[in-house]
């Protein structure tokens, strides 16, 4: 009859610490350090893969003009300013000619003494040529003597001689007249092409030196961008491919382009190829130069090869592969990846076969012994 009053509080206690300890359990392998790690899957697919190229770069110009004088002097005055469009042939401003004037008016007189001067040869020429034909036919009717023509004749050698250094003269004086006018021409900045004023190095009333820099230009539609790529993905890299240009300034406007070429040296210090990529069509206004852009270069399409996520692919004791789920079983299976694109597939050589299912993200890091529970999507991805 005692031992009846134990057994009820034995039961009691029981029927309170069995549920408590199942819930313990249960908790345990729920949530606790022994529950099932959430992943999402995938299924590896057959799949046609269009790689690209991603690249930073910069709004430049293939054409570049530097405009100043080709004398020394003072910069008289500047016609044009930083953004101005110029045509062919404009005069940009001009240099202060100085004695270039009296230049040009001491050669005119020059010129004028030294036509004298040929004329005169000239007329001697034609007299001396008139006396050698003379005492030559007389010399012929033994009207006159061998010494007298022959001294005609060298007197017609004398004046054939100095009508010659006079048209040699007159035509150095020429050509240093010429040589005047075309420097005092020089003082005018003329733009030799039609382009855009990017930059004015100089102001009036400066001394410049010859070939220095006053105004630079660009031609706008030879607009491009200096792109960096990566070496290790730029395989298939050529002249053609289609580009996509955004613009720093221009967010969420993308600009259709091509490669132009690709240049041939590479940069060995950042392991990057470079390439220009030309507008299709030049944007308004213009971009201006040295703005960044991120250039997309989308290369051939691959033939279709088993892909899967590139988040799937994991690097487990050295080996590259992934984590596959087969028949309720966690294996790693190690890979051999092919060429990836900008989505985030990627090829898959050797290792897996289309329809196996991978691991793509977990919760917590997988091992082969880790039970796992297959969601839609994580909430928490491990690191």
């Amino acid at each position: 009859m005692k031992k009846l009053p134990l057994q009820g509080r034995t039961l009691a206690l029981l029927a309170v610490v069995l549920p408590l300890l199942a819930l313990f359990v249960y908790v345990v392998l729920r949530s606790g350090p022994l529950a099932p790690v959430a992943v999402t899957l995938a299924t590896v697919e057959s799949k046609a893969l269009t790689p690209a190229l991603f690249g930073v770069g910069t709004v430049g110009t293939r054409t570049s003009t530097k405009i100043g004088p080709t004398v020394a002097g003072r910069l008289l005055r500047l016609d044009v300013d930083v953004g101005d469009r110029v045509r062919a042939g404009q005069v940009l401003g001009a240099m202060d000619p100085l004695d270039w004037g009296e230049r040009l008016s001491a050669q005119n007189a020059a010129l004028q003494r030294v036509q004298a001067s040929l004329r005169e040869a000239q007329v001697r020429q034609a007299h001396a040529q008139v006396q050698a034909t003379r005492y030559a036919q007389l010399l012929a009717v033994q009207a006159s003597t061998q010494e007298l023509a022959a001294t005609k004749q060298q007197e017609l050698q004398v004046a054939n001689a100095a009508v010659a250094a006079a048209q040699a003269e007159a035509a150095r004086v020429r050509a240093e007249r010429s040589g005047v006018t075309a420097q005092q021409r020089h003082l005018r900045l003329i733009a030799p092409a039609d382009g855009l004023v990017t930059q004015r190095l100089a102001d009036p009333g400066s001394t410049v030196v010859a070939g220095q820099t006053v105004v630079e230009m660009v031609d706008p539609a030879s607009l491009w961008i200096n792109v960096r790529l990566d070496q290790i993905s730029a395989h298939g890299l050529a002249a053609g491919l289609p580009a996509q240009v955004l613009l720093r300034s221009r967010a969420g406007q993308t600009l259709a382009g091509r490669v132009l070429r690709v240049e041939p040296l590479a940069d060995s210090v950042t392991e990057e190829t470079l390439a220009k990529v030309v507008f299709n069509q030049l944007p308004e206004p213009l971009p201006p130069l040295g703005e960044l852009a991120e250039v997309t270069i989308d290369l051939a399409t691959l033939p279709e090869q088993p892909v899967l996520p590139n988040a799937a692919v994991q690097r487990v004791g050295g080996q590259t592969g992934v984590w596959h789920w087969t028949q309720g079983k966690l294996e790693f299976a190690p890979v051999t990846l092919g060429v990836a694109d900008l989505n985030g597939h990627v090829q898959v050589l050797k290792g897996l076969s289309v329809g196996d299912q991978v691991v793509v993200y977990s919760e917590k890091p997988l091992t082969a012994r880790s039970r796992i529970h297959v969601v839609e999507r994580l909430t928490k991805v491990a690191p």
